[in-house]
């Protein structure tokens, strides 16, 4: 049973039904997200099952963000614990590790026998570009959901920017950008909300 403070779900038009509808339905996300998974995290969470609105995604994916660990992960132990507690958030840590780690087990064995093969290496790089357009595809699709955004559409653009500047055009490194960028966007957050 739900708990009665999921904020977040209780808004949604679905929620997971059991434990182990979370478990299945995360070993088939984790088995789809190789590379780019936040394209197929907001698929299947937001457009297919519908367990959290967009607005409700883009929240939820940022705390899974700053949290240590991967970010598909911790979302999933949110939703999780949200719906059935600590059971649920294990049973949607289990879904997300249990089969993938066999088949990356079982990857890596069958790789590292053809890991020199020139078609298997342009095949990688192939698979590399379009989860980068994937990712890209699912920024773009979610944008629509900073309206709601405490900081405003303008700031929210403006930080996007401002990181892109500073990471992909002047090559600055990435915890240095964070603390500055990710501060001052926090700093920014707390004052529109007081």
């Amino acid at each position: 049973m739900p708990s009665q403070d999921s904020g977040a779900i209780d808004a949604a038009p679905n929620a997971p039904r059991s434990r182990a509808d979370l478990f299945w339905s995360f070993t088939w996300l984790a088995l789809q997200g190789f590379g780019g998974v936040l394209a197929v995290v907001q698929r299947e969470l937001v457009e297919k099952k519908r367990w959290l609105t967009r607005e409700q995604f883009v929240e939820d994916w940022a705390v899974a963000q700053i949290m240590p660990g991967p970010n598909v992960v911790n979302l999933s132990m949110m939703i999780g614990d949200r719906c059935f507690g600590l059971s649920g958030a294990l049973a949607a840590l289990a879904g997300m590790l249990t089969v993938p780690t066999v088949v990356v087990l079982l990857l890596a064995a069958l790789y590292s026998s053809v890991a020199d093969a020139a078609l298997v290496r342009d095949a990688l790089r192939g698979m590399g570009a379009v989860a980068a357009g994937l990712i890209l595809g699912t920024g773009i699709k979610l944008i629509g959901a900073l309206r709601a955004n405490a900081m405003g559409m303008p700031a929210c653009i403006g930080l996007a920017l401002a990181t892109f500047v500073a990471i992909g055009l002047l090559r600055l490194p990435l915890g240095p950008v964070l603390l500055v960028l990710g501060g001052a966007a926090c700093a920014w957050a707390w004052r529109r909300l007081r």
